[in-house]
């Protein structure tokens, strides 16, 4: 399987990263790095993670990782990265 990262996926990573960057460069470093390790995961086992408590469809996931929810959707042949936030700044439902 592919794994493609959404653009609205690296926005809100990018802001992430900038925000723990302001305490330690190196743990944002650390973050990024082994978020990226669970997400690799998936191509080998999409459906490891529970169906998403934001969008009630079977193919849709949330990888929880330090806080953070990192919803993705399992397709044919692709597992799509849709985006990630911290459980206080979760979308409404």
């Amino acid at each position: 399987m592919k794994i493609v990262y959404e653009e609205n996926f690296s926005k809100s990573l990018l802001n992430i990263l900038t925000f723990i960057s302001k305490d330690k460069k190196s743990a944002a470093t650390t973050f990024k790095n082994n978020l990226k390790e669970k997400i690799g995961l998936l191509e080998f086992s999409p459906f490891m993670c529970e169906k998403s408590k934001y969008i009630d469809k079977p193919n849709y996931r949330d990888l929880i990782f330090k806080g953070y929810t990192t919803i993705y959707k399992v397709e044919e042949n692709t597992i799509k990265i849709l985006d990630i936030f911290k459980w206080e700044n979760r979308p409404q439902v």
